[in-house]
């Protein structure tokens, strides 16, 4: 168990007599030392690993000359929006999962925090393929970032370019491996997601996630491996980065976009793909208690994709292991994005197709 409760205050006697002989200005300054006991992370992908290249304004920089300034309104002020996005090997080479979707997302945090966005969807997706081709990489995390940079010294942004930049890396299995298979063990976060109509939720944005890093954080802090968050009304919400489904009986629940959580592209999918299946699904508030009676839970996102959860708060749920409607709509979901099934939702963005086709055209041109 990880304690970071209030921290560990180190003024000992000596340390009062110290301050008591300072002259008072320097007494009044002085504080006591403070030491956080640093979280013992799980043993997952939490570093990043360099590729060659980023694109960046319709150019390919080297990874490490992608710099900004300090002064950056999205340094300053949170002012970023992004789509975290996998790319799969698969039998006809690297694919991006429902890349297309996640770009226009992009297009619409831009337009929601009034971001003037240069490039088109279209243009964005041969840039993205043409990345992961020039960096040779099979599979990895796609990160789109459009962020505000450097000229604006106060909340409003318009004084600072926007600047887009498409970085990937190589990217492994988000909650640890067996995740996928075995599950984790979560809590219910005392954390709770953003009102309505307040910070646009459906908007990714760099800000929002510093809801999710207090989830996190706390979720690791007391021995957990993921939390899920209630919205204001004390209803599920969504996890620190997942959409939240719940089985109960043979009917797939999930909490309806409320303006609370994002609407998750991957968890479009899952309701597809619990269609295609015949799965009985229902969008409807969820009450948390409800967590504690499910037959089964698994949380959905492009980094965890479907990770089941074996115990919440140190109840376990259902057999403790992955259950079998989480299991079914698992496989097909990574049948599909690993090119094991026909992709009959054309959710696939072959890269080299899109490479070639982009080269052909270049040469009519």
């Amino acid at each position: 168990m990880i304690s970071t409760g209030p921290a560990a205050h180190r003024c000992k006697a000596s340390g009062k007599q110290q301050q008591a002989a300072l002259p008072s200005p320097q007494r009044n300054r002085a504080v006591c030392s403070v030491q956080q006991p640093a979280l013992q992370l799980p043993n997952t992908m939490h570093t990043l690993t360099p590729t060659p290249f980023i694109w960046r304004d319709g150019e390919f920089i080297r990874w490490e000359d992608a710099n900004i300034h300090v002064l950056s309104h999205s340094m300053q002020f949170g002012s970023s929006a992004f789509e975290g996005i996998r790319c799969y090997s698969t039998p006809r080479g690297p694919a991006i999962f429902r890349l297309e979707a996640h770009l226009q997302r992009l297009v619409t945090s831009c337009r929601i925090y009034r971001m003037e966005l240069a490039y088109s969807v279209d243009e964005l997706l041969i840039a993205c393929c043409e990345l992961i081709d020039r960096n040779e990489l099979d599979s990895c995390y796609l990160r789109p970032m459009v962020l505000r940079g450097y000229g604006a010294a106060s909340m409003i942004p318009f004084a600072s370019p926007v600047h887009v930049y498409l970085p990937c890396w190589p990217w492994g299995a988000y909650l640890g491996e067996g995740a996928l298979e075995n599950g984790v063990d979560a809590c219910v976060s005392s954390w709770q997601r953003v009102a309505p109509n307040t910070i646009p939720a459906i908007a990714k944005i760099a800000g929002n996630y510093l809801s999710g890093q207090l989830i996190k954080m706390e979720a690791l802090a007391n021995g957990f491996q993921e939390a899920i968050a209630l919205g204001t009304d004390g209803t599920l919400s969504e996890g620190s980065g997942q959409n939240v489904f719940v089985v109960s009986g043979k009917t797939l629940y999930t909490p309806h976009i409320n303006g609370t959580l994002l609407a998750g592209i991957t968890r479009d999918s899952i309701l597809r793909i619990a269609g295609d299946l015949g799965i009985p699904v229902r969008e409807q508030p969820i009450p948390r208690e409800m967590l504690n009676g499910a037959d089964e839970i698994f949380l959905t996102g492009t980094a965890s994709e479907v990770t089941p959860v074996r115990s919440v708060d140190k109840i376990t749920i259902g057999r403790g292991r992955r259950g079998p409607i989480t299991e079914q709509v698992q496989r097909r979901f990574l049948d599909v994005v690993n090119g094991r099934v026909d992709d009959t939702h054309g959710w696939l963005t072959h890269v080299r197709d899109h490479v070639k086709s982009s080269v052909a055209a270049g040469a009519r041109a």
